[in-house]
């Protein structure tokens, strides 16, 4: 899952680079560039929100493992938790400020847990978060205006993370691309929590 989340997640780190977003946000009709305002309100709104959305995040991560790794149905019959027991339990470690209703059935339209593919992967989204955020990170460590550094590092990570994908297992990948393992750094400071 990280190898299939990584490069799309990256690509959206580019939208934030002033001269690579105005290399192409432009009027359809008129050529018109996108007007700095907007451009201003497209990176605060990165930002706002951050710490609500990753906490959002790491509850559908926690709760899908609980659900699929620990959760056992047939010992609700005999008083056990329900799934939805679960999902409380979990919603007052992750989500305390905005704890499910009685009547909450949210788990039952969660279709990426239970019919979407990602049966105990949903924590992929923010894993894949983290390293898509590490590794844009090494373009700007570079300079995002070094043209020739910045044309080696997407070399590098066009021969690992693009042409590996899941051939090679992704975290053995990112230490080809990044020679470390993925730090959450970058995230932390591209959401405004650094």
């Amino acid at each position: 899952w990280d190898a299939v989340e990584l490069p799309s997640q990256f690509m959206e780190n580019w939208l934030y680079d002033e001269p690579t977003l105005y290399g192409f946000a432009k009027h359809y009709e008129t050529g018109e560039p996108l007007p700095k305002d907007m451009f201003e309100k497209l990176k605060l709104q990165k930002t706002y929100g951050a710490g609500m959305m990753a906490c959002r995040q790491l509850y559908f991560g926690q709760m899908d493992l609980e659900l699929h790794s620990n959760f056992d149905a047939a010992a609700h019959k005999d008083g056990g938790e329900s799934i939805f027991d679960v999902q409380r339990r979990v919603a007052e470690k992750y989500s305390p400020y905005n704890m499910p209703l009685d009547e909450d059935r949210f788990l039952c339209a969660f279709s990426h847990i239970f019919a979407g593919g990602y049966a105990a992967g949903y924590y992929s989204y923010k894993w894949a978060e983290v390293m898509s955020a590490d590794a844009f990170g090494a373009f700007e460590e570079v300079g995002l205006d070094n043209e020739e550094e910045v044309k080696r590092v997407g070399k590098l990570f066009r021969d690992t993370v693009l042409s590996l994908g899941g051939g090679i297992a992704p975290g053995e990948v990112f230490r080809m691309f990044r020679g470390r393992d993925p730090s959450p750094e970058a995230l932390l400071r591209h959401n405004g929590l650094a």
